[in-house]
């Protein structure tokens, strides 16, 4: 009866209920009050488990190595051996946990250069972006707002006043005289133009009056965005503000049709679409 943990007889034998290996009992209790496990199989344990072991208590008779000197020379070297086999296990993990703490020293020194030369570039980022900022409303106060024709678009720079924020200003001299050029010569142009001779008179205007009156939309949302007569039928279709398009009969004056269904206003067609409407 050996114990498995010492490898000696023990005083007090105990045996495990689950692996059934002996014990010494200071020694097992020991270990599962710091573990919790069994040291050979590694399985869960508690003293529950433990069982003692009844023995007589007798003087244990001397082995029959330790009768004889050869017998304890043996002993003695089987000691010797086991304890230079352990020695050099443990040099050998010794040996292994200084590579891994070498190892982890110098991730450890990688790191920390990696992190010093990210620091200085953040720093030196920092700087240049400050002594940009500093430099840009020194460079736009010494510009003076200027107007800007690319491809018929004007554009303006906008001036940074003193509390760093933009300033947009409105319309300079120079746009105002080009807008006058512009306008003097449209006038010109338009002075030029002959009137049709199929266009009403001033007289044939004063002398329209007012024969009917339809309300085709409603009321709240009152508007027409798009309308167009049928050539033939005398038929008027109107699309208006309220969403609707309506189909009215001129010669009866009554509304043929609403037609609901549209979620916004009702515009005028494309000239793709035209036809629709002439379907109607």
């Amino acid at each position: 009866m050996i114990c498995a943990i010492s490898g000696e007889v023990p005083d007090e034998p105990v045996v495990s209920k689950r692996s059934g290996l002996l014990f010494e009992r200071r020694l097992i209790e020991r270990y599962i009050e710091d573990h919790g496990k069994c040291p050979v199989t590694k399985e869960e344990l508690s003293m529950d488990d433990i069982v003692l072991v009844k023995t007589n208590k007798v003087v244990r008779p001397r082995p029959l190595q330790a009768a004889s000197i050869p017998g304890l020379l043996g002993i003695f070297q089987n000691e010797w051996d086991a304890l230079m086999l352990s020695n050099f296990a443990l040099e050998q993990q010794l040996h292994t946990a200084r590579q891994e703490l070498s190892h982890a020293l110098y991730q450890h020194d990688a790191a920390c250069r990696v992190i010093a030369r990210l620091k200085k570039e953040r720093d030196e980022s920092r700087a240049l972006l400050a002594l940009a900022e500093r430099q840009i409303p020194a460079s736009m106060a010494g510009v003076a707002p200027a107007a800007v024709v690319s491809n018929g678009k004007r554009a303006m720079e906008d001036e940074i006043g003193p509390d760093g924020k933009k300033i947009r200003p409105g319309i300079n001299p120079v746009m105002i005289d080009e807008l006058t050029e512009c306008n003097t010569m449209l006038s010109a142009q338009r002075k030029k133009r002959q009137v049709p001779p199929s266009l009403a008179s001033i007289d044939e205007l004063e002398r329209y009056t007012q024969i009917s009156s339809h309300p085709l939309h409603k009321t709240n949302k009152p508007g027409i965005l798009s309308m167009d007569i049928h050539p033939s039928k005398d038929i008027v279709a109107t699309g208006g503000i309220d969403t609707n398009a309506v189909l009215f009969d001129r010669t009866s004056g009554q509304i043929l049709c609403t037609l609901a269904g549209h979620s916004k206003k009702v515009f005028p067609p494309s000239a793709s679409d035209a036809s629709l409407i002439y379907y109607f």
